[in-house]
């Protein structure tokens, strides 16, 4: 029995396969994208003090090896990654620069001495020695600050791509893929890398909240692990720790708004309250004085 054919039937088959093939296509893409950016390394710019040290801190290492610098080595390694730095410049090479800079400033010092200047020579270099961790203290406070501003939003997202019935996995895929890479979403990117490449997810979550060390993330983190562990909804979990860090957020904001009158009475005092009394006795003395001599 032979079977009739539409004369359309194989360019509609023809045209379905096509879109099939540039669908199948666009997801890979969209995949390949989506590993490429969160693959790529967020190398940060050190600052140019620290650019000028690094050329020479070949030939001081050795001296940063020394047993007697294990401690600092490991505390300097727990900043760099607290910071975001850790795939910028190694803890090592860290200590290394933060020993040429100490010299460049000794050396700073005897010239100033020999230029008969050393009050300026000391203030350089004691800003060649505590600026390098003070810096790091400063990126340490501002990405945990960004982290939190950042946290309940992302959390919300969660909840929502979770509550939807989506798994987690591909909640924080997508929540990575449509925000712009701020420090978060850098932590999140590498958290979500490590998990594709076989690290289990507990443990995985467990590193971010150790690399990190902001306390609120590490709580949220905790919660989401224990939640794991004990079969309880993920969902209602996360609806309630936004709740929470929301709340904190906005006690945080009550109290800055409190301490802001305490704050404004140094400035106060320094610059406005002196212009104040030049502009309301100035010219009651200029206007006194010449009385006096005419």
């Amino acid at each position: 029995m032979q079977i009739l054919m539409h004369p359309l039937t194989p360019a509609v088959c023809a045209g379905i396969s096509v879109c099939l093939f540039l669908f199948i296509a666009l997801k890979m893409f969209q995949q390949i994208t989506i590993e490429n950016k969160m693959s790529v390394e967020m190398r940060k710019n050190l600052p140019i003090l620290f650019k000028l040290a690094l050329p020479f801190i070949v030939n001081v290492r050795f001296i940063a090896r020394n047993v007697n610098f294990k401690a600092t080595r490991e505390h300097t390694e727990k900043q760099l990654s607290m910071g975001g730095y850790a795939d910028t410049i190694n803890a090592l090479d860290f200590i290394s620069m933060r020993i040429i800079l100490a010299i460049f400033g000794a050396i700073i010092m005897v010239f100033c001495i020999i230029q008969q200047r050393p009050l300026i020579g000391l203030i350089l270099l004691v800003i060649m020695i505590i600026y390098p961790p003070v810096w790091i203290r400063k990126v340490i406070q501002s990405r945990h600050t960004e982290i939190l501003g950042a946290l309940p939003n992302v959390l919300d997202l969660l909840t929502l791509s979770v509550q939807a019935g989506k798994d987690f996995l591909a909640s924080l895929r997508d929540i990575i893929q449509r925000r712009k890479m701020d420090a978060l979403n850098e932590e999140l990117s590498r958290t979500f890398h490590e998990i594709k490449l076989g690290k289990k997810r507990s443990q995985a979550l467990r590193d971010l909240a150790k690399r990190v060390g902001q306390p609120d993330l590490t709580t949220v983190l905790n919660s989401i692990i224990q939640a794991e562990e004990l079969g309880v909804s993920i969902g209602e979990l996360l609806t309630i720790q936004g709740d929470m860090l929301r709340d904190k957020r906005f006690s945080r904001a009550e109290k800055k708004a409190g301490e802001a009158p305490v704050k404004i009475i140094l400035p106060l005092a320094l610059f406005i309250f002196p212009a104040v009394v030049i502009i309301l006795v100035v010219p009651i003395v200029l206007q006194a004085f010449k009385t006096l001599i005419f």
